[in-house]
C-alpha cells in the first residue's frame, strides 16, 4: 500500500509539473498529442512498420538511378519523330516506346526539340527497369477529335512497376480550347470530361521528378491506383482562371511522397480523394488556386475513405483556400489522421476550413437534408503552426454534420489576421475542438464542443499509464 501511495505522489507530481512548464513556456507547446506514435493514430506498431517499408521503398527506388549510365538509350528521332512542333510524331514515340518496354534495362529519350502529341499510352507490363527522359517539350494536339476514343487522357502511363520519369522538360496540354468550352466559363455550356494532361495509373514504385506541367486541358498530374511514388520537383502552372485545372491529383494511391514543388493553377494546387492513404506534401509552394485540398469526397452518396495525410512545410499565397477538406452531403465513410503543419498564408481567402456541407449548385441542387442522414466522418486533424494573413473577414471556418461533428480537431499555435492587420473571426459549427499554444483566432465557446487544455493533458498521460 506504501508503494502505491508513493506512486500515486510521483504521478500527480509529474502532472503538476508538465501542466506549470506548459504555462510559463509557450515556445515549446505540447505537440505531442497528436503525433505519429500517439495510439488515436496507431493501433500497434503500424506507424513503425510503415516507417520501416517507406525506407525500404527509398532504397529500391534509388537503385533506379544507380542504373542510369549503364542503360540503353533510345531516342524518338531514330524511330521518326521529327520535333518540329507541327508534325504528329505520336506513331514514333509508341515504336520507341515499344522497344523500351519489351526490352528493358533502357530510356525513353526526348531531346530539346518540340514534339506534338496525339493521345497516347505508355503501357506496361515493361521488362524491369525502365525510365523516361523528357528533356524537350511535348505539346498536346488541340484537336478535340483526336480525343474521341479516350476523352479522359492525354499522356498515360498504365501498369508500369519501377518507373522513372525526369529530364527538366515541359509537357503542355494545349488546354485553352477546353477553358472556353467549359461550363465553368459558361452556364449554357454542357459540364463535360477533358484530359488530364499526364496520368500515372496502377505504377508502383514511381519516382517523378524534375518536370514543368503547363495549361493542362483538366488535371494537369494525376497518380490513381499506385503504391510508393515519389515525386519532386514539379513546376505545374496553368492561369488563374482556367476551370478545373488542378495541379496534382492522388486518388486510390498510397505511400506517396510530393516534395520540393511550384504549383499555381485554377483550380486546387494538390487534390487527396478517395482510397488515398499515406501521403506526404511537403516544401510546396501554392498560389493562384484554390490551395491544398482533402476532397472532396463522398460525392453521389459514395463511401470513400483518406488517412495518414500529411501536409508540411507549405507556402500558401493568393488562393481561394489554404487547407481544407471538403466533404458531399449524404456521402458515408471517413478522414482521418491529417496533420498539416509550418505553412504560411498570405492573402488567401479562406486559410484554414472543413466544409463537411460541400455541394456544387452547378451540378445538382443542395439539399441540406442529406447531411442529417449520413456524412463523412473527420476525425484526428492537427493544425500546427499556421500563421500569415486572410483575404476575408473569416480565416477559420468549421462547417461540420450536426448529426456526425467533426472530432478530435486540434489547433496548436495558429496566428492568422486580417490582410490590413485587423483581427480575424472564425466561425465553428459542431466540431470537437482543443487549443494548445497560442491560437488567433478561436471560436466562439458556444458555437464549439471544446475541450480544455488540462483535458488535453491527461487524455495524453492516459495513453502511456
Amino acid at each position: 500500500m506504501a508503494l502505491l501511495k508513493h506512486l500515486l505522489l510521483s504521478f500527480t507530481i509529474i502532472i503538476i509539473s508538465f501542466v506549470a512548464s506548459y504555462c510559463t513556456s509557450q515556445e515549446d507547446p505540447l505537440s505531442s498529442i497528436y503525433v505519429d506514435d500517439s495510439p488515436s493514430i496507431d493501433d500497434g506498431g503500424t506507424l513503425l512498420k510503415n516507417f520501416i517499408k517507406q525506407n525500404t521503398n527509398v532504397l529500391s527506388l534509388n537503385k533506379l538511378l544507380d542504373k542510369r549510365s549503364s542503360l540503353k538509350k533510345v531516342n524518338v528521332n531514330d524511330y521518326g519523330a521529327e520535333g518540329n512542333a507541327d508534325t504528329d510524331d505520336t506513331e514514333a514515340f509508341e515504336k520507341a516506346w515499344e522497344e523500351v518496354c519489351s526490352s528493358g534495362e533502357a530510356i525513353l529519350v526526348v531531346p530539346e526539340e518540340n514534339y506534338l502529341l496525339k493521345p497516347i499510352t505508355f503501357s506496361g507490363p515493361c521488362k524491369p527497369n525502365v525510365q523516361v527522359q523528357i528533356s524537350g517539350t511535348l505539346e498536346a494536339s488541340d484537336d478535340p477529335s483526336d480525343y474521341k476514343e479516350d476523352s479522359r487522357h492525354w499522356l498515360k502511363f498504365g501498369s508500369v512497376k519501377k518507373l522513372y520519369v525526369y529530364g527538366g522538360g515541359t509537357i503542355n496540354g494545349n488546354g485553352k480550347i477546353w477553358w472556353e468550352d467549359s461550363c465553368k466559363r459558361s452556364k449554357k455550356r454542357a459540364c463535360k470530361d477533358a484530359p488530364t494532361a499526364l496520368t500515372f495509373d496502377n505504377c508502383d514504385d514511381l519516382i517523378v521528378e524534375d518536370l514543368s506541367i503547363t495549361n493542362a486541358q483538366q488535371i494537369h498530374v494525376s497518380f490513381q491506383d499506385s503504391v510508393n511514388v515519389q515525386v519532386s520537383g514539379l513546376n505545374v502552372t496553368a492561369p488563374e482562371d482556367s476551370p478545373n485545372t488542378d495541379g496534382i491529383h492522388v486518388t486510390n494511391t498510397q505511400n506517396i511522397q510530393i516534395s520540393n514543388s511550384v504549383i499555381g493553377t485554377g483550380d486546387d494546387c494538390i487534390s487527396i480523394v478517395h482510397g488515398s492513404k499515406d501521403v506526404e506534401a511537403k516544401d510546396i509552394t501554392c498560389g493562384p488556386g484554390h490551395g491544398i485540398s482533402i476532397g472532396s469526397l463522398g460525392a453521389g452518396k459514395s463511401e470513400e475513405f483518406v488517412s495518414g495525410i500529411r501536409v508540411n512545410r507549405a507556402k500558401i499565397f493568393g488562393t481561394k483556400n489554404g487547407v481544407r477538406i471538403k466533404t458531399w452531403q449524404g456521402g458515408s465513410g471517413s478522414a482521418s489522421d491529417i496533420q498539416f503543419q509550418n505553412i504560411e498564408m498570405d492573402n488567401v481567402k479562406n486559410p484554414i476550413i472543413i466544409n463537411q456541407n460541400y455541394c456544387d449548385k452547378k451540378k445538382k441542387p443542395c439539399k441540406k437534408l442529406l447531411s442529417k442522414k449520413s456524412a463523412i466522418q473527420i476525425k484526428n486533424v492537427l493544425y500546427q503552426n499556421i500563421t500569415g494573413t486572410s483575404a476575408s473577414d473569416i480565416a477559420l471556418k468549421f462547417d461540420c454534420s450536426d448529426k456526425f461533428p467533426c472530432q478530435e480537431i486540434v489547433l496548436q499555435n495558429i496566428d492568422l489576421e486580417c490582410k490590413g492587420g485587423d483581427d480575424a473571426e472564425a466561425l465553428c459549427n459542431n466540431v470537437e475542438l482543443s487549443y494548445l499554444g497560442h491560437v488567433r483566432p478561436r471560436c466562439n465557446s458556444e458555437t464549439r464542443k471544446g475541450s480544455t487544455i488540462i483535458s488535453s493533458i491527461w487524455k495524453y498521460f492516459s495513453w502511456y499509464i
